[in-house]
């Protein structure tokens, strides 16, 4: 039976927790930030947890992420 194989660029976006929550960045603070206020740029770049909704979808580019189901 062949490896299976990482999808690498989910690998690359996703972070996944000892306790085995997945985690993103948030989107919007790419490029044009100048009009983006200072606040709303800090609140950008915090980590958050994908939604139970995509949680399935996240691992299964990631066929080896050490997380229950």
């Amino acid at each position: 039976m062949p490896k299976m194989k990482t999808h690498r660029s989910g690998a690359k976006r996703y972070k996944i927790t000892a306790g085995g929550k997945i985690l993103r960045r948030k989107a919007g603070k790419g490029h044009l930030l100048q009009h983006k206020s200072a606040s709303r740029k800090r609140r950008l770049s915090s980590m958050v947890e994908v939604s139970a909704t995509h949680r399935k979808l996240v691992l299964k580019e990631l066929p080896y992420a050490k997380c229950s189901g």
